[in-house]
């Protein structure tokens, strides 16, 4: 499985971004897909989670303002991500995870949120 992350980019506070991560390769092997970010200085964060039965979860701090969500038509994963604080900068990192336990990441897209 391949995963390409897109969509970041520069955003002012309160605004909003929509990343998005194609996949491509044994996408029917995957049972679960995720977000992480890793802010400069700090440990690697879950920013959210969406198995492939529609369940999702979500870190505390972006409760509420982002939403995870998948289009099978289209192999891809989205993050909505509204509501945007400097404390979301970070570089984000769309996150696959086989039947198999087998793992897989993209290349992490930067979100900068400044004014």
């Amino acid at each position: 499985v391949q995963l390409q992350a897109s969509g970041g980019g520069v955003v002012q506070p309160g605004r909003s971004l929509r990343l998005s991560c194609a996949a491509s390769g044994s996408i029917l092997s995957i049972n679960a897909w995720r977000w992480y970010r890793t802010a400069p200085g700090k440990q690697r964060e879950l920013v959210a989670f969406i198995s492939n039965g529609g369940s999702t979860d979500y870190g505390d701090s972006v409760k509420g303002r982002f939403t995870i969500s998948t289009d099978n038509a289209k192999n891809t994963l989205y993050l909505q991500m509204n509501s945007l604080k400097p404390e979301d900068t970070a570089a984000y990192y769309c996150y696959a995870l086989s039947i198999w336990a087998r793992e897989y990441w993209g290349q992490g897209t930067l979100v900068t949120v400044s004014s």
